[in-house]
């Protein structure tokens, strides 16, 4: 399902969403509150380097549902690995973003958090 512009500009106003995954080994529904940004014009979610249920289950299932204000919007997730793109996003000047600066260093960022694009077309 494709947005419309008024749904594309809630979603890309919403920091905090919650994201439906199917759960790789059990095949239900996970549901989990998360931080995502719309960074040139792609809607991504991260983490910091680590283990992450979401990461590991969008990697087994594509399928995911983001979930906002109350509305549901049906997406597919990507995995990001173009460095360059990796990079741009954690040097970006973003408050949120340079939290995980603090958290783990750019280049450790960079080659290892979870990171997904969500698209709705």
């Amino acid at each position: 399902m494709a947005t419309s512009s008024a749904e594309h500009e809630l979603l890309a106003s919403s920091r905090t969403i919650d994201l439906t995954t199917t759960g790789r080994r059990s095949g239900r529904s996970a549901r989990i509150e998360i931080w995502w940004f719309y960074f040139e014009e792609r809607f991504i979610i991260t983490g910091t380097p680590g283990r992450r249920d979401w990461f590991a289950n969008v990697q087994a299932d594509p399928a995911v549902t983001v979930h906002v204000n109350g509305a549901s919007y049906p997406g597919r997730a990507t995995v990001v690995g173009d460095r360059t793109l990796r990079r741009r996003f954690f040097e970006s000047s973003s408050t949120e973003v340079r939290w995980y600066g603090s958290q783990a260093g750019l280049d450790r960022l960079v080659e290892a958090a979870p990171m997904i694009e969500i698209r709705f077309d």
